[in-house]
């Protein structure tokens, strides 16, 4: 048969390649991105309840180099689930978010592990700008920014919360919902006097609301100096993300239009919070790269598959915020029931249409809850007096969540 065309090469894109070639099912990915690097990829993520389905499409190569990626291999070999949420005034801990099997790790390196093994089957700088769908109904086309077209047996759009493959399937309905919450971040090295405070808090990561302004903060490790190469020097350093957010209640919330200002903006609302991470904002050196990332959801809206010829992953299919840390796992699952369809696809259990509507069934129903979820935990998050065990921020994270 011909290849399934995957367009997207970020991780669920990557790990479906790693999942087809497993099962001997023929692959291409299409990538906008010029080469791997092109587009900062450095902070963290953290797989929790999707690992189950990551052993399972995975070899123990693959998932060998994932491992190897966890920011933080002393934590990680000693991991207790600890997730914190704190008080950003007094700095003491309000809520322990119930544990998971958690593997916290870098997006970048991720990436380069999933891409180990697969590299042929991955095409740099190639911008998808339509779909054909021929008379012969399996068979779908990638029409590309060159005029180039590609043919395939069926197509995936898993190019992240602005597929081109989305606005193709709803012209009507592409774009996300803003949530009304504004968020920027930064990586910065610190020393280890520097970030001792902060991993005395917790070594991997926490969060937390200051109760008057609303004003959330949030900070994970990056890399420890046994990652980054510095260990028993004189040099010894740590890389962290130290993230914020608050709500536009007025036009001076807004985020500002240069670096510079990004930074004040942080180191502003910094101000009322406990000493050490006041402090921790405050050493954010001038000149940092501040990165807004703009909040706002997708619900997984229906869509025609063409007879089971084209569908959408990840971000792609269900855009969600951070706040519960659930888009990539959201994603993760997609790439293993995707995989199980297309299963069934190539060995003609089932049709192409039957099998991507179950597909597509399974997902919408999990992942309409998940965005709203998410949804939900963002706002939860700036709003100190509506903070409980009930949350939806801290509420255990699950498949379904009940």
């Amino acid at each position: 048969m011909d290849p399934v065309l995957i367009v997207g090469a970020g991780i669920v894109g990557l790990t479906l390649g790693q999942a087809l070639k497993q099962n001997n099912i023929p692959f291409e990915i299409y990538e906008r991105d010029s080469t791997p690097e092109a587009r900062g990829q450095g902070w963290a993520i953290t797989l929790h309840w999707a690992l189950e389905y990551l052993f399972k499409m995975l070899s123990e190569e693959t998932l060998s180099r994932i491992q190897d990626v966890q920011v933080d291999p002393d934590v990680a070999s000693n991991d207790n689930g600890n997730f914190l949420f704190i008080n950003l005034e007094t700095g003491e801990p309000r809520f322990k978010i119930p544990p998971n099997l958690r593997w916290r790790v870098n997006r970048e390196k991720m990436r380069r592990a999933l891409l180990h093994g697969i590299e042929e089957h991955v095409h740099w700088g190639r911008r998808v700008v339509g779909l054909n769908f021929p008379e012969d109904e399996n068979q779908v086309q990638l029409v590309f920014d060159d005029q180039e077209i590609v043919t395939g047996r069926l197509a995936v759009g898993v190019e992240g919360s602005r597929s081109m493959v989305r606005q193709v399937l709803r012209p009507d309905a592409f774009d996300n919902t803003p949530i009304g919450i504004n968020f920027t971040g930064v990586a910065v090295d610190l020393t280890p006097e520097e970030i001792q405070p902060l991993r005395d808090m917790d070594p991997l990561l926490f969060q937390g609301c200051h109760p008057t302004t609303g004003d959330f903060f949030w900070f994970s490790m990056l890399e420890t100096p046994l990652i980054n190469g510095t260990a028993n020097t004189t040099a010894e350093r740590y890389r962290a993300q130290i993230c914020m957010s608050w709500p536009e209640k007025s036009p001076e919330d807004q985020v500002a239009t240069t670096n510079d200002g990004r930074l004040a903006n942080m180191k502003r609302r910094a101000q009322g919070f406990v000493p050490f991470l006041r402090q921790a904002v405050d050493r954010i050196p001038s000149g940092t790269p501040v990165t807004e990332i703009k909040l706002a959801d997708w619900e997984c809206l229906d869509w025609n598959n063409h007879s089971g010829r084209v569908t959408l992953a990840g971000d792609a299919a269900h855009a969600m915020t951070m706040y519960r840390g659930e888009a990539a796992n959201h994603g993760l699952l997609d790439a293993y029931r995707l995989m199980e369809a297309i299963n069934h696809i190539y060995s003609g259990s089932l049709t192409a249409s039957i099998a991507l509507d179950t597909y597509e069934e399974e997902m919408r129903v999990r992942t309409r809850r998940a965005v709203q979820l998410s949804r939900q935990a963002c706002r939860d998050a700036h709003d100190w007096g509506r903070l409980d065990e009930t949350s939806a921020i801290l509420t255990k994270r699950a498949i379904v969540a009940n």
